[in-house]
């Protein structure tokens, strides 16, 4: 008898919905078959902080799952927030090619003002998002996303206020907890599967997984993207595939042999589109969902559904 394919669960944005991830939580244990559940591979897509009221908490629930699930396989990626986040308290790895973490001010510098960043205690040796993460944007309105800004850019005065302190305090590096720390320190950029299998038009398909927040550029060597996100490379002032927008939408050329999934959140869209999945329902607003994909079914699971047990 073939041996079952492995359960794959991927967890869009969260941005700070304890409750939102509590009841996706319970849905996907109501969803799929209990030993199948509890042997999943469990990738978070990143962006776990910010906007939503209760960072700390939803740090606390992801901290909690290996002892509570010893089974399940679990990957954090980061999200452009949370990078952001670690880039404030100091957690970014220094950049390889020698060059100093406040070099990458330099590209962005005439929005500065603009964006308010910070230059509170520590900023002087901050990565550039760490700066724009903590600092006091003058505008008060985000009209992309029609609401107010939360204290910055990255709408991070809701996880300031998480840890106890007020935005733009630099006693967040104190109020962290180190759990919390080696959670942000330790978030991979990217995952890599060589084998998992997902429905297509053509019935079941063994296929590499990659799963990167934001995504991967059309155009450029997929490998040198790669090497780049393992190796968390630093020196650079906005990392593309954690930040990036219409660049990074679509599957690059050189995966069209529908031999590779690429798997993400950040952009605040549901996008199903041949072995190019986007699963990002919520981006943060809070009257949206928080989803999940389940493969190899690609069957969509949200906070919002009503699962009976």
């Amino acid at each position: 008898m073939s041996k079952k394919p492995r359960t794959v669960i991927c967890v869009g944005d969260i941005h700070g919905y304890i409750s939102k991830l509590t009841n996706l939580w319970l849905n996907l244990q109501s969803s799929i078959d209990p030993s199948e559940f509890n042997s999943a591979l469990v990738i978070f897509l990143g962006d776990y902080c910010d906007r939503g009221p209760e960072t700390r908490k939803v740090i606390d629930f992801l901290i909690s799952l290996p002892e509570k699930h010893p089974d399940q396989t679990h990957v954090f990626l980061a999200g452009n927030h949370d990078f952001a986040f670690a880039a404030f308290l100091g957690l970014l790895p220094r950049p390889k090619d020698g060059s100093e973490l406040k070099d990458t001010w330099r590209e962005y510098e005439e929005c500065e003002e603009r964006e308010g960043w910070y230059k509170g205690e520590g900023f002087e040796d901050m990565h550039l998002q760490g700066r724009r993460w903590g600092g006091k944007i003058k505008a008060l309105f985000n009209s992309v996303k029609g609401m107010a800004y939360k204290g910055s850019i990255y709408d991070a005065g809701s996880t300031f206020e998480s840890y106890g302190v007020p935005h733009g305090s630099s006693e967040l590096m104190k109020a962290v907890p180190e759990s919390h720390k080696k959670f942000l320190t330790n978030m991979v950029w990217v995952h890599e599967e060589d084998d998992v299998c997902i429905e297509t038009e053509e019935g079941l398909k063994h296929v590499k997984l990659i799963a990167v927040h934001a995504g991967l550029e059309k155009g450029d060597s997929v490998e040198e993207q790669l090497k780049l996100l393992r190796a968390k490379d630093t020196s650079i002032s906005k990392v593309p595939y954690l930040s990036g927008r219409k660049n990074v939408w679509d599957i690059p050329q050189e995966l069209d042999d529908k031999q590779t999934v690429v798997i993400s959140g950040h952009h605040g869209k549901l996008h199903m589109d041949g072995m190019r999945l986007i699963i990002d329902e919520g981006g943060g607003y809070p009257e949206k969902p928080v989803a999940a994909i389940v493969l190899p079914s690609k069957k969509i699971i949200r906070d919002t559904d009503n699962v009976s047990s």
